[in-house]
């Protein structure tokens, strides 16, 4: 897919379970369309049509860019390819509750769950376990998360979950069983850094005050 304005850019991603479901299931490549899509809107400042990032470290307090606004034009984009937000297909587990997928597509085929990681290398751990969890107990036949690259790390809030503190656990990951669904992990980074722009704010709770 040609990009022809410096958004957020689609780095890599790797495949962690049952890879060859991505080339077999038309549903999950219409899935896989609409989320690159989605990746290529998502701009910083909003609404510039460019992803640049304020290059201060986030090792500091108070300092460095916040995470949870960077997913907006994203999960956005989803809702108009017909995404529903904040939403989890019916299962009986009381570790997920509504809101903990940040988008589902129903498909005829089963549902597909996206996550665009905004917490700390914890919350990652445990995003991913409600991804399985969720593939295991459900019809989900696929998952999408979205992880900062170690680059774009350095600019975010300090120990935000990253590409380089989960790549050590693919192996474990990827000799998991019981679970039919395909997961795909996706790597982001700026295209771009300016001390013109201003600094994604950071939110109000946890690692975001730090």
């Amino acid at each position: 897919m040609p990009r022809t304005e410096k958004t957020v850019k689609l780095l890599e991603h790797h495949d962690i379970l049952n890879p060859g479901l991505f080339e077999q299931s038309p549903a999950l490549q219409q899935a896989w369309d609409d989320v690159r899509q989605a990746i290529a809107l998502t701009d910083w400042p909003h609404g510039s049509g460019s992803f640049t990032i304020y290059p201060e470290s986030g090792k500091k307090s108070g300092e460095g860019n916040g995470v949870k606004l960077i997913k907006v034009p994203c999960i956005r984009a989803l809702q108009e390819r017909g995404w529903f937000v904040e939403r989890l297909p019916s299962v009986g587990s009381s570790v997920l509750r509504t809101g903990d997928l940040d988008a589902l597509k129903e498909t005829p085929e089963g549902y597909v769950a996206f996550e665009w990681e905004t917490g700390n290398i914890s919350s990652s751990h445990r995003a991913l376990n409600k991804l399985f969890l969720t593939m295991q107990e459900t019809t989900t036949i696929g998952s999408f998360l979205v992880v900062p690259s170690n680059r774009l790390k350095l600019y975010l809030t300090d120990r935000i979950g990253n590409i380089g503190e989960l790549e050590p656990y693919f192996r474990l990951w990827r000799n998991l069983t019981g679970i039919n669904g395909a997961l795909r992990i996706i790597v982001v980074e700026q295209d771009a850094e300016s001390f013109d722009v201003p600094k994604i704010p950071k939110g109000t709770d946890g690692r975001a005050l730090r």
